[in-house]
């Protein structure tokens, strides 16, 4: 029998409205948790934007763009997909309207393809050096346009051996070098056994192994506690880097570095091992660390003429030394009596004492081995008191902690003072130096809430997204670079992790490193437009935030690329933070590459690197 449209809700009105009710609190659940939930994250992190790291405060002014023409057409369409089931918010995006032309990857080719380095392999320009007395053929020559082409897989590369293990063994096949096993086989740096390569700690001056040396320093000089006042060391000359290896035990954070192949592959062998490690040579160039960064610098017969050139590459150590810091050296003019090594300690007495320079040890061990320690001083009377003003100290102009392209200089640095003219204090014992104060932050109005708010944020941002929530596998990462680094925060948020983080400040953003080694990090400047001072396949993680916006204005956005595709280690990720402009633009450039691709909150790509390369050489 037929009911009445008024009879139906009557009869069914309780039921009606129950469910209506339910759909409502469904509706409301669905809204609130995306509201509550994942737009606190665009929230959050867009703060970078209007303070730490973002285009507005890191920007230079604009110059002429120095981007190729030469672009490319991505093969299909980009597939995003998340690379875990609790991402946070993936999505695909649709590239198949990018305006780029058609570009074809091409291998790099001749002797040393394996291992390019465009900016200390360019043979043309150092075969047009008129003099390499200084190492100016050690020194960054960088080929304009930067290279295109892709650095092929060596035969046999495998994924590396992961951390801890690393420190002591890696695979042959990823660094295939025998000549350093042949040249040191009596001094035990390393070891070819099987398909490995072993690291048994030995060296030159390690006749009883690198423990022992440790020790030693130890034993010499207490006021050295490793891993508490001394926290960020410089190795000069390193060899394979074990010194700086076995003080990642101690909670010592070393730079270890030395230039491309004086002993062949012996950074590269470091940065495989896991070990912090840089592409450097003291020559006509200040090296690109800031002002009075270094607690502690030690060379071990590091093959530096200190006194040459009236003692411009010890004036530079001075220079990038804490004052207060050591400087370690252990060489046989120290502990032989031979009249060469006499002739080289009387220099070394003579250019210390004029840079009021106290000696503090020296001492021999039971193999034979002596050293000399040496404390920069952390007052101006001595060099008041001086008979002579030689070396001047440098004036007030060339107090700048740009050290890019910056010729060395004989002269002394001067102590650095804050705006009330106070000397800046030793930092905190570590670990309080990490979060506490740093003596280089600007006293002015605010700048330390900007630093608390800057740790803050990167704090969130690694805990909230970079760990759990976007698909990273951080047991294999290892060698993480920071490519705009800002004040280390990022690279304070993953401490607790085991890794390490090469924070680099660009030179066109406001400088920030010596924040960076006040905190008990290291970093270098660098101009991302030119290839980086490190070997292909060297690092896990690159990671930016808001670095292209800028960048792009005035590099070549494909030659960046094709950088970061070269010393990324296969099974690496690249993580950006950017525009949804810049990401739509780097997106294509990574598929190219055959790098998995996902997007997520419209500001992070993240990219995995396989094994893929191109079949077709470089014939230009």
């Amino acid at each position: 029998m037929a009911i009445s449209l008024q009879s139906f809700f009557q009869e069914r009105r309780t039921p009606f409205l129950f469910t209506l009710s339910l759909l409502l609190i469904c509706f409301l659940i669905l809204f609130f948790t995306d509201s509550l939930s994942l737009n606190p994250l665009v929230r959050k992190y867009s703060s970078l934007r209007s303070h730490f790291g973002t285009p507005s405060s890191y920007s230079s002014s604009p110059s002429p763009s120095s981007s190729s023409s030469s672009s490319f057409r991505p093969s299909s369409r980009l597939d995003l997909k998340p690379s875990s089931a609790d991402s946070v918010l993936s999505h695909d995006l649709d590239f198949s309207n990018s305006s780029a032309a058609n570009f074809s990857w091409e291998l790099c080719g001749g002797s040393v393809a394996f291992d390019f380095i465009p900016c200390l392999d360019n043979f043309k320009a150092i075969k047009a050096l008129k003099s390499r007395r200084h190492m100016e053929h050690r020194e960054r020559h960088c080929p304009s346009p930067s290279p295109r082409c892709l650095i092929p897989l060596p035969i046999g590369y495998k994924v590396p051996v992961p951390w801890p293990k690393s420190r002591d063994m890696i695979w042959y096949d990823n660094v295939p070098h025998p000549k350093l096993v042949q040249y040191k086989k009596d001094q035990h740096w390393v070891v070819k056994l099987d398909e490995y390569l072993n690291f048994p700690g030995g060296g030159t001056q390690f006749k009883d192994g690198v423990d022992h040396y440790i020790y030693f320093i130890q034993k010499a000089l207490p006021d050295i506690k490793w891993g508490e006042n001394i926290r960020v060391i410089l190795d000069v000359g390193c060899g394979v880097a074990s010194f700086g290896g076995y003080l990642l035990q101690k909670n010592v954070l070393t730079m270890s570095f030395a230039p491309k192949d004086e002993h062949e592959a012996q950074i590269q062998f470091a940065l495989e091992r896991g070990i912090p490690a840089t592409l450097s040579v003291i020559g006509t160039q200040r090296l690109t660390f800031p002002d009075n960064a270094y607690d502690l610098i030690h060379c071990a017969r590091c093959r530096v003429h200190w006194d040459a050139d009236g003692g411009k590459p010890l004036l530079e150590l001075n220079r990038i030394l804490r004052p207060g810091g050591y400087f370690i050296w252990s060489a046989t003019p120290v502990y032989r009596d031979n009249e060469r090594d006499k002739n080289v300690w009387k220099e070394m007495v003579l250019l210390t004492k004029s840079m009021c320079w106290k000696v503090v040890q020296k001492t021999m061990d039971s193999s034979g081995v002596g050293l000399v320690i040496y404390q920069k001083p952390t007052l101006t009377s001595c060099y008041e008191e001086r008979s002579k003003n030689d070396p001047p100290i440098c004036h007030e102009k060339n107090k700048r902690n740009s050290s890019w392209y910056v010729p060395l200089t004989k002269c002394i640095s001067q102590l650095p003072v804050d705006s009330k003219g106070n000397y800046y204090n030793w930092p905190s014992p570590w670990p309080e130096r990490l979060t506490s104060r740093p003596p280089s932050l600007s006293v002015e109005p605010n700048s330390e809430e900007k630093f608390l708010e800057d740790t803050k944020h990167w704090s969130t941002v690694v805990s909230d997204v970079y760990r759990d929530n976007i698909g990273l596998n951080w047991s294999s990462i290892r060698n993480v670079l920071d490519m705009n680094a800002g004040y280390g925060g990022f690279a304070a948020a993953l401490i607790d992790l085991p890794l390490w983080v090469m924070n680099v400040v660009p030179i066109d953003v406001p400088d920030t490193l010596s924040i960076v080694f006040d905190r008990g990090l290291i970093g270098l400047y660098h101009d991302w437009c030119e290839s980086f001072n490190t070997y292909p396949r060297t690092y896990d993680l690159l990671h930016s935030s808001f670095l292209f916006t800028s960048l792009k204005r005035r590099c070549d956005v494909v030659a960046m690329v094709v950088e970061m595709d070269r010393i990324l280690r296969p099974g690496g990720y690249v993580l950006i933070q950017d525009s949804m402009e810049v990401i739509k633009e780097l997106g294509p450039i990574f598929h190219s590459l055959h790098l998995s691709v996902s997007v997520y909150q419209d500001q992070f790509l993240v990219g995995k690197k396989g094994f893929w390369r191109p079949t077709a050489p470089h014939t230009k």
